[in-house]
């Protein structure tokens, strides 16, 4: 696994004892927009407090870059809860910076 690159928009998230790479690339942003629905109204409910749970955990699965064998969204999702929305919230800002920013 390769550390984040903060200069691609990557962001890294420890799950299991296990570093995973964040990557909002088109493809990615794509798919999550397709399952959320516009990402500009993502970002507005993040903003306003609003963003649930599924939501974070399908806008990172959807950014996932290499997960490792055997990862599945539910185990994603359990980790993320099991850590506390604290520790997801870095990682959501990088994510959501780069959906404003772009690169």
């Amino acid at each position: 696994m390769t550390a984040a690159n903060g200069a691609r928009g990557e962001a890294a998230l420890r799950v299991n004892g296990c570093a995973l790479v964040l990557r909002p690339s088109f493809g990615a942003l794509v798919a999550a927009e397709g399952e959320l629905g516009p990402l500009f109204a993502l970002v507005e409910r993040a903003a306003d407090g609003k963003l649930g749970l599924g939501e974070l955990v399908a806008l990172f699965w959807h950014c996932l870059a290499d997960p490792p064998e055997g990862l599945t969204r539910e185990a994603l999702g359990e980790a993320i809860a099991a850590a506390g929305l604290a520790a997801a919230t870095p990682v959501l800002r990088v994510l959501l910076r780069q959906i404003l920013a772009g690169r």
